[in-house]
């Protein structure tokens, strides 16, 4: 399949679970996957790249890369372009195979669990937060954004390159949580207010739906319900927000 055609083809989450793949797009997504361990199957550019130092420093690097280059016309690029303003390069990468098996969570252990997180901002943020705070993962629930999505990867600025982020299902998260005595939260604005004192050494956190909050499954199993004190004029915050209050107060 030729680029410019898979690169279209990816905008759908159902091609890129069959395909196991996913487009970064922009100069900054293009040089964060660059910088990761994760496989580039090719990369795209159009005129444009070369319109600021940045995107000629980049171009460089890709063409002494060894990386699939394909030139494409600016009006072609925006025929597989997500953004408005398109800087002219996207690139296609290998999704990782990532297990809950496979995490390290020993010693101190910050899982963070999105329950039905359906919008892409809100979904890329809490990555990109969870990575910088040193959460262990991030792991998404059925219900929630493809991690993939283009809009999810600029949101996150490409931080699930390198921050095991990943799906799984409930009954299988469950499983494992039980299997490695990891405590798990739920986050809602009934529920006792957030104390750093008490937090278990190995922990999951869920947060939930922006409209709906989080899933009887979930709300059933878990051991203990937070909320963040706030002012009593205000309804709720945003999801992304209070994800990243709650894991600052809870760093070690």
């Amino acid at each position: 399949m030729k680029l410019l055609t898979l690169a279209r083809d990816l905008r759908r989450r159902k091609a890129r679970e069959k395909h196991s793949l996913f487009v970064a797009e922009g100069v900054r997504s293009v040089e964060e996957l660059l910088r990761s361990h994760l496989a580039v199957r090719g990369v795209l550019v159009a005129a444009q790249l070369a319109d600021a130092p940045r995107g000629r420093a980049l171009r460089k690097t890709l063409d002494e890369s060894g990386i699939e280059v394909t030139e494409v016309s600016e009006k072609d690029f925006r025929s597989a372009a997500e953004t408005e303003s398109p800087q002219g390069v996207m690139a296609i990468g290998e999704v990782p195979e990532r297990l809950l098996d496979t995490l390290d969570v020993a010693g101190v252990c910050r899982l963070i669990v999105l329950d039905g997180v359906q919008d892409p901002g809100n979904a890329g943020t809490i990555v990109r937060t969870a990575a910088a705070l040193g959460a262990t993962a991030t792991i998404a629930l059925p219900g929630t954004v493809d991690l993939w999505n283009p809009k999810v990867i600029r949101s996150s600025m490409g931080a699930q390159f390198q921050h095991p982020a990943f799906h799984a299902g409930i009954d299988d998260l469950l499983s494992f949580l039980q299997r490695k005595q990891i405590e798990l939260w739920a986050t809602d604005a009934s529920g006792s207010a957030l104390e750093k004192a008490g937090a278990p050494t190995r922990l999951a956190i869920a947060v939930g739906n922006e409209g709906s909050g989080l899933s009887p499954a979930i709300r059933a199993k878990a051991q203990r319900t937070i909320s963040l004190p706030i002012a009593g004029n205000v309804e709720s915050l945003n999801v992304a927000v209070a994800t990243g209050i709650i894991l600052y107060q809870l760093r070690s």
